[in-house]
């Protein structure tokens, strides 16, 4: 049985050494870049089970590079695990806005990161759906909205949209849901279950990425609204 692949991108070789080192006893296979196009090359020409990237990097910045693999590539729905070296709330919010699905603020120790990783493993393979969606039909057709469950396949008005894998399940349930309001808690119970690595501040951040992609104003949203001091809903079914 094939081991799972992660690709590490990380200019410090004492931090790419560690890495290798421990997700290797981990039974993981590894390869490395240590640059931002290296990575970048890397990601665009195999298919990684787990991408483990740095903001900080030299050529391309660990930003540019997250949205450059979920434009297109190999690896363009694999889980992205960020590296900072600030902890603060908006280098945290700039990485997953970019597309990644978590973090991990330098220093770190590794059995938080190994953790984090599985937890991004599990996520991946179940699909991410939780019961409610699940209980749904297959295919969603609501005002602007178009949503096939089956084939992951999303449209707005007609056009094609690049949806993660977090991205499309939470859009999936609100849909299936029109006028229902879900409370944060809710959304990450459903979509992101027994994930302990993710806070309410995610569903706002993924629902912020959510609107710029399917919303004509994301500042005036029409379909995926906020239901103050509550959560969020999918607009009622006209």
């Amino acid at each position: 049985m094939a081991h799972e692949t992660v690709l590490v991108i990380e200019d410090e070789p004492a931090i790419r050494d560690l890495l290798r080192l421990h997700l290797g006893l981990a039974g993981f296979t590894v390869k490395e870049a240590a640059d931002g196009r290296a990575g970048l090359t890397l990601g665009r020409t195999e298919r990684f089970d787990v991408v483990i990237l740095d903001v900080m990097l030299p050529g391309l910045d660990g930003v540019t590079v997250c949205r450059a693999l979920r434009a297109e590539g190999e690896s363009r729905d694999t889980p992205i695990l960020m590296l900072t070296a600030r902890d603060s709330e908006s280098d945290k919010v700039v990485g997953l806005e970019s597309g990644a699905d978590d973090y991990v603020a330098k220093p770190f120790g590794m059995r938080e990161l190994l953790a984090r990783v599985q937890a991004l493993l599990r996520r991946h393979r179940r699909g991410s759906i939780g019961a409610t969606a699940a209980a749904a039909a297959p295919r969603i057709t609501s005002r602007a909205l178009s949503l096939d469950l089956e084939k992951r396949q999303a449209t707005v008005r007609g056009e094609p949209l690049d949806l993660t894998k977090q991205e499309f399940d939470l859009l999936y349930l609100l849909a299936a849901r029109p006028g229902i309001v879900f409370s944060r808690a809710a959304l990450l119970q459903q979509v992101w279950r027994d994930d302990v690595y993710v806070t309410e501040r995610t569903v706002d951040t993924v629902i912020s990425r959510l609107r710029r992609k399917v919303e004509q104003d994301p500042q005036d949203p029409e379909l995926i609204l906020t239901a103050w001091g509550v959560g969020y809903k999918f607009a009622d079914v006209e």
